[in-house]
């Protein structure tokens, strides 16, 4: 059921210590089944950290895009929408500080549409400082919030730190370029059909690259035994079966595996159980090419049957 939210003036939510009355159920315009069928997804983040170029990524995938839609016409957008919108209707919405109202209405609304039984995924993105002031120096924009772009850019993150907190999704975008960025929302947008099970990423990495911002979960596996000493080994990948059975294949090493797999069996169904629509693991070892790899893709392989799973190796091929 679709609510008729009071909107004042300057198109913030109506406040005044009353709740907006919701009208009988008998009124609903959208029939429940439909509303499982309508995806919609809330990009939102740091301004320069790629918002434009995911929209126009999700535009490709069939996604129906609106630009910094203002907040108080959301409810009305889908109230006037919603018997038109066919069985896989996909919306994706850029909204962020740009508009004014954003910051006072988002939290209200956001409850409201989930409230109403909507599919609500919000993206968050954002990139590193130093990424972003390249981006600006590049383009010869201005940040939106001060005239100087370090300043704007930590302002911004304080203004936005509680949405970060209850987005589906952040994505840190400081290492892709825009084709790069592209590949990852429809690598992200494009496996998860509505209704289906969280996805589940497993990168690896070298700690002497740095650990990866978007891992929701970190496994040191640097104990286990290291094929870089082995001078018929380092040259290989942790894809390499003589480097799994070197890596993994001592009683220690099958034991640890067995707690891993129990961990994330224990802990997956919980943040599913949550909303989380994206879980990254991140798993490190040294350098990201042997031990960290082995282990990302023997998980993969056990859950690969019980979620959607991509493999992300970060670091292998920068490993020498």
């Amino acid at each position: 059921m679709i609510s008729s939210w009071p909107v004042d003036p300057a198109g913030g939510i109506k406040g005044g210590g009353e709740e907006p009355a919701h009208p009988p159920e008998a009124q609903s315009m959208v029939p429940k089944e439909e509303l499982k069928n309508l995806r919609i997804v809330v990009i939102t983040g740091l301004s320069g950290s790629g918002k434009s170029t995911a929209s126009r990524a999700l535009e490709d995938m069939g996604f129906f895009c609106i630009d910094n839609l203002p907040m108080a016409l959301l409810p009305k957008l889908l109230e006037l929408g919603s018997a038109s919108l066919g069985e896989y209707s996909k919306i994706a919405l850029v909204m962020d500080l740009r508009e004014k109202e954003f910051l006072k209405a988002y939290r209200e609304v956001f409850s409201r549409l989930r409230e109403e039984g909507f599919q609500l995924e919000i993206l968050f993105l954002e990139a590193s400082d130093e990424v972003l002031v390249r981006r600006y120096s590049e383009t010869r924009r201005s940040h939106p919030l001060a005239d100087g772009v370090w300043d704007g850019i930590h302002k911004e993150r304080e203004m936005l730190a509680e949405l970060r907190s209850l987005a589906t999704l952040v994505m840190d975008t400081s290492k892709y370029n825009v084709h790069q960025l592209q590949t990852a929302i429809r690598d992200l947008f494009g496996q998860r059909p509505l209704g289906r099970r969280m996805v589940l990423t497993f990168i690896s990495f070298g700690y002497s690259h740095g650990i990866p911002q978007e891992a929701d979960l970190l496994m040191d596996v640097r104990f286990l035994p290291n094929p870089y000493f082995v001078e018929d080994l380092k040259d290989l990948s942790g894809v390499d079966a003589r480097i799994q059975d070197f890596s993994l294949g001592s009683a220690e090493a099958q034991d640890f595996l067995s707690h891993f797999q129990g961990l994330l069996e224990y802990l997956l169904p919980l943040y599913e159980r949550e909303g989380k629509a994206y879980l990254t693991v991140a798993i490190g070892c040294t350098g990201g090419k042997h031990r960290s790899v082995a282990v990302a893709e023997r998980m993969a392989r056990i859950f690969g049957g019980q979620f959607p799973v991509r493999v992300k190796h970060r670091d292998w091929k920068n490993s020498k």
